[in-house]
């Protein structure tokens, strides 16, 4: 072991070599022999960012999966009767699961009825003091298919053109409506009841898109085919567009117009050309990356992903890590994800495992790794076939009697574990992707109910782990890295937490991204020339690491910490030059620096978030979101000027960006230029009509010169915009009650409260109305 270890530091001090003599090389390239002639080192330039190439694919070129069904009927007929067939689509009998017979979901303060209106499937809104709202779903998302707890969804069209989720859904498990209390009680998933308040409903009003919207929490592009959703700065609002709430053919295999087309003409070309591309011969990662696009948690680095593609070009796996913890440190799910977390398998990381190994794409059966069909998810022969020694007998590695539910694989190794951020009111159980190894006392420690406590609730985590003991001998140890995040709370200083987490010699990139960003986050300082050198030569190690999520990390983290260090910079510079795709090495790396500035300036560092942003922007200095960043680090700093010039410079480089528009004008209006103010308040609704914070703010210029009429006017477009804003019906309350029409007031003081209800003057206003106006 000693040995093995004084090798690999040798094998690492060795690459390290390396990596500083073309460091050196190019710093030499950059500035001469390295040297200003002052004689101190100078810094070498980051290269500019390469242009990104835009693919020419448009919904045009999705065909649907009917028009696969000629040729492919069996594929076709096993899709349509699937879980990805039958995943959502336009409401109808058969697609909608839940109740829309007319009975209320009753809360303390409202009334929901689901109903069926001249076939129109609706949701009429009754809420005390407040006029009746009526949703008509346009979508349904979701078909109650999933083992562990499957539920139900529905959209319907905003004026704005988004299409977003409804805050009431539908568990087919327990045959209750439902709805997430996360953002605003923090109680996780619930049944509804007649104690809750509607605006307990983290959703109310509706919140959500369908498609990656920056302004909005989202739900990506993963409920449907082919979504997407963007501002159409001509129409002014946004625009939807999808091929189906379906999970589609073409969703895995990618556009197929070409492909249609030249079977219909005649054939294919004699090189193989079919006007499609294969996923027959994918290696284990692109297999993954066609489910993971929607099976896993991500980052969207841009949009436009096709089948085949790289998808690293496209999202980033492993930064959601960053600033939350949505695994524990051995990749078990420890909020809310998805099956992301195979990579912390073994079966992944030392074998070929995919996503198809165990689940056949078309039908969404199962089937072992010969692709022999299997008549349950509970199969041992999905993991016998890779094990066989396991089966001779069967009891003599389970302990348990062969045909009892304590005799499949899946109990022990892939329990179904409910996701903690849900709570435990609602199912919401997944498979354990991880295939860990069943360790009572670990899993208690962790809060897991794992799968021996599953079934022996009865007995202690202590008492579970003797009996592990008794029959399987000692378990292997935890990975290094796995085991250096649990130590990693005994650890004094970045010393101590390097050798505790960075462990670049092993193959675990999943784990080994959580562990860095530990050490980024609680123990790296910027430009800090006492960082232990251990850590940095661990950092130059997994700076060459071939996982780009990584390598991405670590490079982020040298820059941050030892970049304006000569010699360090140039080998910055070198690795930047030498990627084989520039945009998705930088546009990783810049996503860490910002997360680092971002961080910071909501601690209120300034100091550390100003240098953040700053070697942010060396490596793409225009970027306008990190300039809009800094403008509000700025802002938050009342230093006004420097907030105006960063968005004037962001707005130069890409002038679509309305809240940018938004945040020019308060930081005007913060100097006293109220003309300038409006004026970018009304760039910002140029761009998009339903911008609400540009109306509340425009009416706020109104306010403060005492021109009412016109505040109440623009805060009555921003909550038409965004009727969850709770500071624009305070506004408007108290503007009708400097008018004089407090009866016109009392409604939204209500809905101030709602939204607000920890605002003191808020509820001063409604119990003042109240007594004034009458209940």
């Amino acid at each position: 072991m000693v040995a093995r270890r004084r090798q690999a530091v040798m094998r690492r001090h060795a690459a390290m070599r390396r990596w500083i003599a073309c460091a050196l090389l190019v710093l030499a390239a950059c500035s001469g022999e390295g040297r200003s002639e002052g004689g101190v080192a100078s810094l070498a330039t980051f290269p500019p960012p390469s242009p990104m190439a835009r693919g020419g694919t448009t919904l045009d070129d999705f065909v649907g999966a009917e028009s696969c069904a000629g040729c492919h009927q069996e594929q076709y007929s096993a899709w349509a009767s699937s879980t990805h067939g039958r995943a959502g689509g336009e409401p109808a009998p058969g697609v909608v699961l839940a109740p829309f017979d007319g009975r209320s979901i009753v809360f303390a303060d409202a009334a929901v009825v689901p109903r069926v209106t001249a076939g129109s499937y609706e949701f009429v809104v009754r809420q005390d003091g407040f006029e009746e709202e009526v949703y008509t779903v346009s979508g349904v998302i979701g078909g109650g298919h999933m083992i562990g707890g499957g539920t139900q969804g529905f959209l319907a069209n905003l004026p704005d053109g988004t299409e977003r989720f409804l805050p009431w859904d539908w568990s087919a498990a327990e045959g209750v409506w439902f709805c997430n209390t996360g953002s605003r009680r923090n109680r996780g998933w619930v049944p509804i009841a007649p104690d809750m308040t509607l605006a307990d409903c983290g959703d109310w009003p509706p919140l959500r898109p369908l498609g990656t919207v920056e302004r909005f929490t989202n739900c990506q592009q993963c409920h449907g085919s082919q979504i997407l959703t963007t501002l159409d700065t001509e129409r002014r609002s946004y625009r939807t567009e999808y091929t189906t709430l379906q999970v589609n053919c073409e969703s895995c295999h990618g556009p197929a117009r070409r492909h249609v087309e030249m079977a219909a003409s005649g054939g294919f070309t004699p090189d193989g050309d079919i006007g499609l591309g294969s996923l027959a011969n994918m290696g284990k990662d692109e297999s993954l990356g066609v489910c993971f696009q929607c099976h896993a948690l991500k980052d969207v680095l841009r949009e436009g992903y096709l089948p085949g593609e790289p998808l690293e070009q496209y999202f980033a796996l492993k930064f959601p890590v960053l600033g939350d913890r949505p695994y524990f440190a051995d990749g078990r799910v420890s909020s809310f994800a998805y099956q992301g977390n195979h990579l912390a398998s073994a079966c992944y990381l030392r074998g070929p495992m995919d996503c198809v190994s165990c689940h056949e794409p078309h039908g969404q059966g199962y089937w072992d790794v010969d692709r022999r069909p299997l008549a349950s998810p509970f199969d041992d022969q999905q993991c016998t076939s890779c094990h066989p020694s396991k089966l001779e007998p069967i009891e003599a590695h389970t302990f348990h009697p062969a045909d009892s539910k304590g005799s499949r694989c899946v109990s022990c190794h892939m329990p179904y574990l409910q996701h903690p951020e849900v709570g435990d009111q609602i199912a919401f159980a997944r498979s354990d992707h991880t295939i860990a190894v069943p360790r009572p006392v670990f899993d208690a420690d962790l809060g897991l109910e794992g799968a021996c406590a599953q079934c022996h609730q009865e007995r202690s985590s202590l008492e579970l782990q003797g009996q592990v003991r008794e029959w399987w001998g000692e378990l292997k140890p935890h990975r290094p890295t796995i085991q250096g995040q649990v130590d990693e709370l005994r650890a004094r200083n970045a010393a101590e937490a390097g050798e505790m987490l960075l462990h670049p010699d092993e193959v675990d990139p999943l784990v080994q991204f959580q562990a860095l960003s530990t050490l980024l986050v609680g123990y790296l300082r910027p430009d800090d020339d006492r960082t232990p050198e251990r850590v940095v030569d661990d950092l130059i190690t997994l700076s060459t690491n071939p996982d780009l999520d990584l390598r991405a990390l670590s490079l982020a983290s040298l820059h941050w910490v030892q970049g304006d260090d000569p010699v360090i910079r140039a080998a910055l510079v070198a690795a930047l030059a030498s990627a084989d795709s520039d945009e998705a090495l930088r546009g990783r790396w810049m996503m860490a620096l910002g997360f680092i500035g971002d961080r910071h300036r909501d601690r209120g560092e300034t100091d550390r978030a100003l240098v953040a942003y700053r070697k942010a922007l060396e490596l793409r200095p225009n970027d306008p979101r990190v300039l809009r960043a800094r403008a509000q680090l700025h802002s938050t700093s009342l230093d006004f000027e420097s907030a105006i010039r960063d968005l004037q410079r962001s707005l130069t480089q890409k002038p679509e960006q309305p809240l940018a528009w938004v945040n020019l004008g308060i930081a005007r209006a913060s100097l006293g230029d109220v003309p300038g103010a409006r004026e970018a308040y009304q760039e910002a609704i140029g761009l998009n009509a339903n911008e609400a914070l540009a109306h509340f703010n425009l009416g706020n210029t109104y306010r403060q010169v005492g021109d009412l009429e016109r505040a109440v006017e623009s805060y009555l477009t921003a909550v038409a915009a965004d009727p969850g804003l709770g500071v624009a019906h305070f506004e408007i309350g108290r503007a009708y009650i400097l008018l004089g029409r407090p009866a016109e007031a009392l409604p939204f003081a209500r809905r101030a409260v709602e939204f607000r209800p920890q605002h003191g003057a808020s509820r001063a206003m409604l119990q003042d109305l109240e007594q004034a106006v009458g209940r």
